[in-house]
C-alpha cells in the first residue's frame, strides 16, 4: 500500500467500526476524527436530534481563509439485510467491508487524509456532519450557527459522496409526506375495534396512481436526471400492531425527490387534497432548496479538468442542500453510490487513496483565484 492508502485504510476502518447508525449518538466518532485534525482550529457544534439523542458536527480549518472546503458524513443507514457483522472493518481484497464504507466514511476519511497532507499555507476546511440521512440536521446546524465557517469563508465545497469521482454539479431534494391514520385497539376478534388499515387504503389507492403518473407525465420529469422521473417511495408502519390487535395507528410515509425545474406543489397539492378525502393527518418534511450549478461555474469546471470526467447531476440527495447557504457546492468522491445501502457494502481502498492527490490538487488550485 501506498502512504495515503495506509493513511486512508487505518482511518476509514477506525470510522467504520464504530456504529454511528443515525438513531444513535455519532461522537465517538467525531472524536475518533478530531483525534486526526492536529494543527486545525476545529468548532464541535453539538445538538440533540428530534429523539433527544446527543450529535455533534464539527468544522475545521487550517490556514488563510477562503479556499475548498470537503464536507462528510458521520452517520450511516440501518443494517437491514446483512448477513456478516456490519461493523467488522475487515479488508479482504484491498476493499474495506462494512456499514458505511462507501456512504460514506471511506470517502470522508479520503476528505480528512487530503486535508491534513495540505501545508499550512493552503487553506482548507472540513464540514463534518451526521444525520445526513435523515434530516440533514448536522449541516443545517453548520449552515445557521457555525462561527468558524463563516470565518474561514471557503469559496466552494466537495460534498464527498460517492461518485465515482465524476463531478455532480446539482442533485434532487426531497419532501418527507406523513399521512396518519386513527383506529382503535381491540382483540380483533370482538369486533369492537376499528383497524386503521382500512382508513389509509383510499389514500393509498390514489398515491399509486400519483407514482404512476410521475413516470408517464413529462411536465413532471427532468430529461438532466437519470431516471428523469422522481423518485416517489412508499414506507408503510403499523407501529408494532400483533395480527390478533386491530392497528390503532396506520402510518403511510412518501419521500418525493424532485429537481429544481419540478414544481413540487403540482405534487404536494395531490397529496394534500388525498389526505382530506381520507381523513388523515398529514405532514410534511422538507430540505433546503435543489442545488444545482450550471455547467459553466468555475467550481465545476475546475472539478470536472481535476477528474477529466464531465459533469452531471444526481438522482439521490446530499447535505449540498444546506450547506449550499455556506459556498457553492460539488458532488464529488470515491466509491460507488450502487453499492450504497446495501448488504454487505464495501469499497475498494485503492479507490479512496487515489481520490486523495485529486482532492489537494483542488485545494491548491482553490488557493488562487476566487471561483465563487
Amino acid at each position: 500500500m501506498t502512504e495515503h492508502a495506509r493513511a486512508v485504510a487505518d482511518l476509514a476502518r477506525d470510522l467504520v467500526r464504530i456504529d454511528s447508525r443515525s438513531f444513535l449518538s455519532n461522537c465517538a466518532v467525531a472524536d475518533r476524527i478530531e483525534a486526526e485534525l492536529s494543527g486545525f482550529e476545529v468548532e464541535r457544534l453539538d445538538y440533540r436530534d428530534r429523539n433527544g439523542v446527543d450529535k455533534r458536527a464539527l468544522v475545521a480549518h487550517r490556514g488563510p481563509k477562503g479556499g475548498l472546503a470537503l464536507s462528510g458524513h458521520m452517520d450511516t443507514v440501518p443494517d437491514t439485510g446483512w448477513c456478516t457483522d456490519p461493523w467488522s472493518g475487515r479488508i479482504e481484497e484491498e476493499r474495506l467491508q462494512g456499514l458505511g464504507s462507501t456512504d460514506m466514511k471511506g470517502p470522508m476519511a479520503a476528505a480528512i487524509v487530503a486535508a491534513r497532507a495540505l501545508p499550512s499555507e493552503v487553506p482548507i476546511t472540513l464540514l463534518l456532519t451526521t444525520d445526513e440521512e435523515i434530516t440533514k440536521a448536522g449541516a443545517r446546524e453548520i449552515a445557521q450557527r457555525s462561527g468558524l465557517a463563516k470565518d474561514a469563508a471557503p469559496e466552494g465545497i466537495i460534498v464527498v459522496e460517492p461518485t465515482r469521482m465524476i463531478p455532480m454539479r446539482g442533485h434532487r431534494v426531497h419532501i418527507v409526506f406523513t399521512a396518519a391514520a386513527i383506529g382503535i385497539q381491540a382483540h380483533s376478534s370482538t369486533g369492537r375495534g376499528r383497524n386503521a388499515n382500512w382508513d389509509l387504503l383510499p389514500f393509498l389507492v390514489e398515491m399509486r396512481a400519483l407514482h404512476e403518473r410521475l413516470r408517464t407525465d413529462a411536465s413532471l420529469q427532468d430529461p438532466d436526471y437519470d431516471p428523469p422521473f422522481s423518485d416517489f417511495n412508499l414506507v408503510l408502519d403499523n407501529h408494532g400492531s400483533a395480527v390478533n390487535v386491530t392497528v390503532p395507528k396506520a402510518t403511510a410515509t412518501i419521500k418525493f425527490r424532485y429537481s429544481a425545474k419540478v414544481d413540487p406543489e403540482a405534487v404536494a397539492d395531490i397529496v394534500r387534497a388525498a389526505a382530506r378525502r381520507a381523513g388523515l393527518a398529514l405532514s410534511e418534511a422538507r430540505e433546503g432548496s435543489s442545488p444545482e450549478l450550471p455547467e459553466a461555474h468555475p467550481l465545476v469546471r475546475l472539478c470536472s479538468e481535476a477528474t477529466g470526467a464531465s459533469p452531471r447531476v444526481a438522482a439521490f440527495g446530499t447535505d449540498a442542500s444546506e450547506l449550499q447557504a455556506v459556498a457553492p457546492c460539488v458532488i464529488m468522491g470515491p466509491g460507488d453510490i450502487a453499492v450504497a445501502h446495501a448488504p454487505e457494502e464495501s469499497v475498494s481502498i485503492a479507490e479512496l487513496a487515489s481520490a486523495v492527490p485529486v482532492f489537494t490538487r483542488l485545494a491548491h488550485a482553490m488557493a488562487g483565484p476566487r471561483v465563487g
